[in-house]
């Protein structure tokens, strides 16, 4: 699972609540602290540091383009040493160590933050060694991975998802390797770093219950009203994934727009701004888009805890975002995180997992649960649908989609290869007891039935495939080995044309004791060769040796029975565990500066 990471944030976003909040005069709003009881423990973390800024000097800059909201343009800093910064965090504290202290493992950031889970500081563009093999020439670019990295360690309850977007870049140029990570400067990273303190309450573990709930909200009111944090600038973490649209490179999260980024040809990474496309794109969107490589079209979504609860959209290859379609038949909040898309349709998925605000508040609850009583099903809507009068909706029991990989059409049906979460019940508290299968599902649009079929019994998520053939039948999945979960400690491959009822595994690679993975990505030999085999080609993924607290860039042979390497790249320091990645190739780096160039980065400041 990743970063369903921020994809509740949209249900906080700068609407109903937060408007009535900031047109309440000043006395409305109290946070007198409640009575303090002697038996709970005062939380006492002396083995890290707390609420401190990273060592992170360097700084990409932050600019803004005409049709984009401000990444970071605050008419007010507050030093931590102001009145109202000492007040907040003293009522902050308060609540941290009495009203609600991380007492569980699951949101203890003493514990969630172990290992390589830990934040790093950033790094500017540094020099790698190849110290096996050689790059190959197709991977001339840049392999870009997102994922949470806190900007300050917490005080309180944090959950995985709940950090802050820091990309990790490998920047590859004839055989040389250069790596640089960045934080994506959206304007909550700003605000904070400005205010030397987390202005934010943590959405996936400060909501558990009535008090903490009603005395974050409280707070966070606060500080709007005494105008540290405007909401409508953005309170999404960009922690997602990263993708490549109209020639143009975005950091995604689910809870607010885009920030488009600028890969430089040194290997930097800037954060330009957050992006609206000229105005089109009002609220968020998925961080799964899916991108046509023969079209350039891009298909996205977003979901919310309002009606309408799920809202489909395209864009041209040029970037240009089209109508919003209003799915209004979705009638309650679901948690899509993902979707597949064909050359005729779009599918979504309608699970068992949804996001019930009463339920966090007064059941103290997760702001997604589970409910076993409904029915998953499956919607699909023509992919250029102007409405949803032509939507139709298959119920699919025990089948809740986390991951689409691929999805293509055939006779009067639907193919699609999917993540299926089997114990969903668990995918907030207790990770490491989810089991995921990657399974191949067929909608019969005659008849309406609706047949699955597990393609491995091992725990598998994170499948890639070769991205030429996205809407079109493949052949190939490479997928992550979840064990333990959230940890990856293989890749597999699979040939999803194998027959019903066996292991589809064809090649596989575990990275040894005490070595975890990310996300695979497969990247073409001759991606301009339409003869070449689907298979023709690399994986590659960051590996990390918690025992030699060493991380490494392997790139193996997509084609061989044990995904032999091919080229290991000692990193200069350790990557984090993270979620989504994209590689980038040469020519699409260089349409990106002509995109935006020194002409284009001025409009954006």
């Amino acid at each position: 699972m990743d970063a369903s990471s921020s994809s509740f944030l949209s249900a906080m976003q700068p609407s109903k609540l937060l408007t009535r909040i900031m047109s309440m005069p000043k006395s409305a709003v109290t946070t007198t602290a409640p009575s303090l009881s002697p038996h709970l423990p005062l939380l006492n973390v002396s083995s890290v540091r707390i609420d401190e800024k990273h060592q992170n000097s360097s700084t990409g800059p932050t600019t803004r383009r005409s049709t984009s909201r401000p990444a970071a343009s605050p008419t007010a800093t507050f030093p931590a040493a102001t009145l109202p910064t000492m007040m907040f965090n003293a009522l902050k504290n308060l609540i941290n160590n009495f009203i609600d202290p991380p007492l569980r493992p699951s949101v203890d950031p003493r514990c969630v933050l172990r290992d390589n889970f830990a934040p790093v500081d950033e790094l500017p563009p540094t020099e790698c060694e190849v110290i096996q093999g050689s790059l190959p020439q197709c991977l001339d670019g840049a392999y870009i991975r997102n994922g949470p990295n806190p900007q300050y360690f917490p005080r309180g309850p944090y959950h995985l998802f709940d950090g802050d977007g820091m990309l990790h870049s490998i920047r590859i140029t004839q055989g040389k390797a250069i790596l640089c990570s960045r934080y994506v400067k959206t304007y909550k990273y700003t605000m904070e770093r400005d205010a030397g303190a987390p202005l934010l309450p943590n959405v996936f573990s400060g909501f558990k219950g009535l008090a903490p709930s009603v005395a974050r909200i409280a707070l966070f009111a606060a500080r709007i009203l005494a105008g540290q944090f405007d909401p409508a600038n953005g309170i999404g973490l960009a922690n997602t994934s990263v993708t490549y649209l109209g020639n143009r490179l975005y950091a995604l999260g689910e809870s607010d727009l885009p920030y488009a980024l600028r890969l430089t040809s040194d290997g930097d990474i800037e954060t330009l701004g957050r992006h609206d496309f000229d105005g089109k794109l009002l609220m968020s969107m998925t961080a799964h888009p899916k991108i046509d490589l023969e079209t350039g079209e891009a298909f996205a979504f977003r979901y919310n805890v309002v009606p309408p609860f799920l809202t489909y959209f395209r864009f041209h290859a040029n970037g240009n975002k089209l109508p919003d379609v209003p799915i209004v038949s979705m009638t309650r909040p679901s948690f899509l995180h993902d979707f597949g898309i064909t050359s005729k349709y779009a599918i979504f998925a309608d699970i068992q997992i949804g996001m019930n605000l009463m339920e966090m508040v007064f059941g103290g609850g997760s702001p997604i649960s589970y409910d076993p009583s409904k029915v998953p099903r499956l919607g699909i809507i023509p992919r250029y649908a102007e409405d949803e009068s032509e939507m139709k909706w298959f119920d699919v029991p025990g089948f809740n989609l986390i991951h689409a990989i691929n999805a293509w059409d055939e006779e009067d049906a639907i193919v699609m290869l999917a993540t299926n979460i089997l114990s969903v019940e668990h995918i907030i508290e207790r990770m490491d007891l989810v089991h995921a299968l990657v399974e191949k599902v067929r909608i019969d649009l005659k008849t309406g039935v609706v047949t699955r079929n597990p393609l491995s019994a091992r725990n598998l998520d994170f499948g890639v495939i070769n991205p030429a053939y996205l809407g079109k039948k493949n052949r190939f999945v490479y997928a992550a080995i979840d064990d333990p979960m959230p940890k990856i400690s293989g890749l597999v491959k699979l040939d999803v044309s194998k027959g019903e009822q066996q292991d589809c595994t064809v090649a596989s690679r575990m990275y040894g004791p005490g070595c975890y993975g990310g996300e695979p990505f497969f990247v073409a030999r001759e991606p301009e060769n339409p003869d070449a085999e689907e298979d023709d080609g690399y994986v590659v993924s960051y590996v990390h040796d918690e025992m030699a607290g060493e991380s490494k860039f392997l790139v193996m042979d997509a084609k061989s029975p044990e995904l032999d390497i091919v080229a290991a790249v000692k990193l200069p320091r350790r990557v984090p565990y993270g979620f989504h990645g994209l590689f980038v190739r040469e020519s699409d780096l260089k349409k990106m500066w002509l995109e935006t160039g020194t002409g284009q980065q001025e409009m954006y400041s």
